[in-house]
């Protein structure tokens, strides 16, 4: 059966992201993450609708979850047949981008060809996923609900903001089954549109099923499983002095560190971004090095810092540097430890995501700093912390 006209409608009009131009309609949060308004603001019209205020959503036949579909599954399954028949190099997912300034941010620029579902776009449908649930249980004027998750300001606050947890939310919310679920039942709900998209022409069962697998798998590792890594231009990095060496991936060795100066765990986007220009001038200014030393910094506010990153040496571990990643986790850790959730930010998610994505080999092996030359870090309490890691020696 043709879907009823208020369907048809809100499907055009809420699902109107045009792929060529995903830099416009984003905006740069309190919590350094870059955000698409339009999924953003989908997902919570559906939240109010579904809280009975505006016009009740439409029923969808086949059954379809409308928050779900206006956010995420419909971009996700588009995104993923596009893909199919091309050569293996196309893009479903991401990229991320750069903003020209950190502090006064005017222009948002991605950093290779998009995908129909761009980092902004993804970051969107997920906060879209997260605040129509709590709208749907209850009505909070917009901006204080927005001012509530994303914190103020330049991200001033003390403590890190519920946005930084966006990916535990939507997982919890939208795992990788029910994910699954909702883009197949939504390629089938398009199927049935008229007229019937170019896309699904000769696409059978069978191929929904298969490329909503896929989709959700791909989404699933990538944005809930794996952790965000704030790239270089979004802490406002100087450029590295001289000729980065390349490493040759994968690695087998990772070595962590902390970073003693600052020696309090930085809780929000702005501090951390902060902390890192600190080092960073530190070790190019004062030691005399061609960039901040560490490959990879931890903050307190669920982001990991992109320094020397994946692709080049390193100056964190003297004597090591080609055969390992260096991870920098911001703060004394000599008596105390960081907080649980970025202990397992590391743990739990950094490292099983590097061996996964080809960074380092299955059988790495974790090391503290202090096991590898004269001195005290990673601090006494996180060393004994690791010690019980997969991985250490």
């Amino acid at each position: 059966p043709l879907p009823p006209p208020g369907q048809w409608q809100l499907l055009t009009e809420l699902l109107h992201h045009d792929p060529t131009t995903p830099e416009l309609g984003a905006v740069l949060v309190p919590d350094g993450s870059t955000v698409a308004l339009c999924p953003l603001l989908a997902g919570i019209e559906a939240g109010l609708r579904s809280g009975g205020f505006g016009r009740p959503l439409p029923t969808l036949d086949p059954p379809v979850d409308p928050l779900l579909a206006v956010t995420i599954t419909e971009a996700l399954g588009t995104s993923f047949l596009l893909a199919q028949g091309r050569d293996n190099n196309t893009t479903t997912l991401g990229p991320g981008g750069c903003w020209d300034n950190v502090k006064n941010p005017q222009n948002y620029t991605l950093r290779g060809p998009p995908s129909p579902v761009p980092d902004p776009v993804a970051i969107g449908a997920m906060d879209g996923v997260v605040l129509g649930v709590q709208l749907a249980q209850g009505p909070l004027p917009v901006a204080e609900l927005l001012r509530g998750y994303y914190g103020t300001g330049n991200g001033s606050e003390a403590g890190r903001p519920p946005s930084s947890y966006r990916r535990r939310k939507f997982g919890a919310l939208a795992g990788q089954e029910r994910l699954e679920k909702e883009v197949a039942a939504t390629l089938e709900l398009l199927r049935t549109l008229s007229p019937t998209s170019e896309l699904l022409r000769d696409v059978g069962t069978q191929e929904v099923v298969a490329v909503a697998r896929r989709a959700a798998q791909e989404f699933s590792e990538r944005y809930v499983e794996c952790p965000a890594i704030m790239p270089r231009c979004l802490w406002g990095a100087h450029p590295y002095r001289g000729t980065p060496a390349p490493l040759q991936p994968p690695l087998g060795s990772v070595f962590l560190h902390h970073t003693l100066e600052p020696s309090r765990p930085c809780q929000t986007f702005s501090a951390c971004a902060r902390a890192m220009r600190d080092m960073q001038r530190f070790h190019q200014d004062t030691r005399g090095w061609d960039d901040i030393g560490y490959s990879f910094v931890v903050g307190s506010d669920g982001y990991l810092y992109e320094g020397r990153g994946w692709h080049w040496v390193g100056a964190h571990t003297k004597g090591y540097n080609t055969q390992g990643f260096g991870v920098g986790i911001i703060g004394d850790f000599t008596a105390t430890l960081p907080d649980p959730d970025t202990l397992a930010l590391v743990r739990d998610e950094f490292l099983p995501c590097a061996v996964r994505f080809g960074h380092i080999r299955p059988d790495f092996i974790l090391r503290g700093h202090r096991q590898l030359g004269h001195t005290d870090c990673p601090g006494n309490a996180l060393f004994q912390e690791i010690q019980s890691w997969p991985g250490f020696q």
